[in-house]
């Protein structure tokens, strides 16, 4: 009774000790794959750390070619920028040289334009016509031709204790230009002047060709309140009417710019007398007053410079205020007209007191002086 009873209890513990059994075949089979799991696992990632060590070296190299190759780059453009930085200094000492150059040349150029300018004033003169030239160029019935010969005359700036003086004959200023000086009394007191050659400042001479159009004019203050064409048509029609003083026109020219233009006409006469009058009245939308001009053309020809050299005359320097201006010339003239001084004949004297200046013009024979 007794061994049937532990029987089936032992069977059940035999059973239980199987399943455990069966579970720990089934955990060590667990571990096993999960050992392989992280085996392969740890390989892979031993693979990664050793690539990843393997480029992280690769950088590093890399990184300290690139700072090599950055720094020589960075000497190189320094040095660049330090011989930039002397070319710019070169520059800078050249564009300065140029710039006092240029300032030097523009003074010059003042200095020269100033020299040869020309305040010239045409005087007015009665002028009769005796018969007409006879012309065989093709436009003589195109235009009037004048011709005006302008000369410069030549000048010397006279500054005070100095004197001019103009002998009659050339040998005689040629005879005081050989003395070192010349001692001239004035009363009770002897002065020594100096004789020296003159030099006069460059002069020049050149024609002015001015033509008159006796059929074309040109106008002005013509505002384009019309279209262009329109214009143009209304300053034909306008200017075409004889009872405005007009004629028959061959052509206009019209700028609508600054509302200017010019006008020819078929026939002279007409030109003359619209330009005579200075206005004319065109025929637009309402009655536009324009100022009529005569249409000039100016051609500078002949244009000579030259320096004169006035072999009669020689200055006198070294000419102390010891008395009057009037007196010291008069004691002047009077030494200079003597043979015994090697003098001659004077034709002009001029003496300027110290602290004053006078200019000089001599005419283009040099045989007159004018201060």
């Amino acid at each position: 009774m007794s061994d049937s009873t532990e029987e089936p209890v032992f069977v059940d513990e035999l059973n239980a000790a199987l399943e455990e059994l069966q579970r720990y075949k089934k955990l060590i089979v667990f571990a096993d794959d999960e050992r392989s799991r992280l085996l392969l696992e740890k390989l892979a990632a031993d693979s990664e750390k050793k690539k990843a060590q393997t480029e992280t070296e690769s950088w590093i190299n890399s990184e300290d070619k690139y700072t090599e190759q950055f720094q020589k780059d960075l000497e190189e453009i320094q040095e660049e920028l330090k011989n930039l930085s002397g070319v710019n200094q070169d520059l800078k000492r050249e564009s300065e040289d140029l710039q006092m150059k240029l300032q030097l040349k523009r003074t010059e150029t003042d200095a020269l334009q100033q020299r040869f300018k020309i305040k010239a004033e045409i005087p007015v003169k009665r002028v009769k016509f005796t018969h007409p030239v006879e012309d065989d160029s093709e436009d003589r019935d195109e235009h009037v031709e004048s011709v005006f010969t302008i000369t410069q005359r030549p000048s010397y700036l006279l500054k005070g204790g100095h004197a001019l003086i103009t002998f009659e004959k050339e040998n005689v200023s040629e005879q005081i230009l050989r003395l070192a000086k010349c001692s001239v009394s004035c009363d009770e007191t002897k002065m020594d002047v100096k004789p020296y050659a003159l030099t006069l400042e460059p002069s020049v001479k050149f024609e002015v060709h001015i033509k008159v159009s006796k059929k074309t004019i040109k106008f002005r203050n013509a505002p384009p309140i019309l279209p262009e064409e329109r214009m143009r048509d209304r300053l034909e029609l306008s200017f075409s009417r004889a009872s405005r003083g007009g004629g028959e026109v061959e052509n206009v020219q019209y700028d609508k710019q600054n509302g200017t233009g010019h006008v020819t006409f078929l026939n002279t006469g007409v030109a003359e007398n619209l330009a005579l009058r200075g206005k004319f009245c065109v025929d637009t939308e309402s009655d536009m007053l324009v100022d009529v001009l005569p249409l000039y053309q100016y051609q500078l020809k002949k244009f000579q410079t030259y320096s004169g050299v006035p072999n009669r005359t020689v200055l006198l320097g070294g000419i102390q205020d010891v008395m009057d201006e009037e007196d010291i010339q008069d004691h002047l003239e009077i030494h200079f007209q003597k043979p015994s001084n090697y003098g001659g004949e004077v034709e002009n004297i001029k003496y300027v007191p110290t602290g004053k200046q006078l200019m000089a013009f001599f005419s283009e024979d040099n045989t007159d002086t004018d201060a």
